[in-house]
C-alpha cells in the first residue's frame, strides 16, 4: 500500500491563483482553500493609520491543503514553492503530514483509490 500524506501549504493570499493554476497545469487540480490568520518570525506588522501607529501581528494568509501518495510529494512542494515564491518575509511554509487513511465518502474507496 502506497504511503499517503497531506500537504499544507501557508502562503500570501495574493498567490493563490498562481499557485492553483500551476498545481492544476501540472495534474494536480484537487485541493482545500481556507483563508488564515497566523504570524510567523516577522511577528506581524506594524502601520500608521491617521497618525497612530498600530501593530497588525496576525496577517492574512491562505492555506491550502493537498492529500497525496509519497512519490508525488516533492514535486507538489516544488511546484508550490516556485508559484508562491515573492523573496520577502512572509512568503509561507509547507508542511507534509502522514496520513493513515482516505475514505471517498460517495464510493468507500480508500488511500490512492479516494484520490
Amino acid at each position: 500500500m502506497t504511503k499517503m500524506y497531506k500537504i499544507e501549504a501557508i502562503i500570501k493570499p495574493h498567490k493563490l491563483n498562481e499557485v492553483k493554476d500551476a498545481l492544476e497545469e501540472a495534474g494536480y487540480p484537487s485541493l482545500t482553500v481556507t483563508d488564515v490568520k497566523g504570524r510567523g518570525q516577522q511577528k506581524g506588522i506594524v502601520q500608521q493609520w491617521r497618525g497612530k501607529k498600530y501593530c497588525v501581528d496576525l496577517l492574512p494568509k491562505t492555506k491550502i491543503e493537498i492529500a497525496a501518495p509519497e512519490d508525488k510529494i516533492e514535486e507538489i512542494m516544488k511546484i508550490i514553492q516556485s508559484a508562491a515564491y515573492t523573496g520577502e518575509i512572509g512568503d509561507g511554509k509547507i508542511f507534509v503530514i502522514p496520513v493513515e487513511t482516505v475514505v471517498r465518502i460517495r464510493t468507500g474507496e480508500q488511500n490512492g483509490d479516494a484520490l
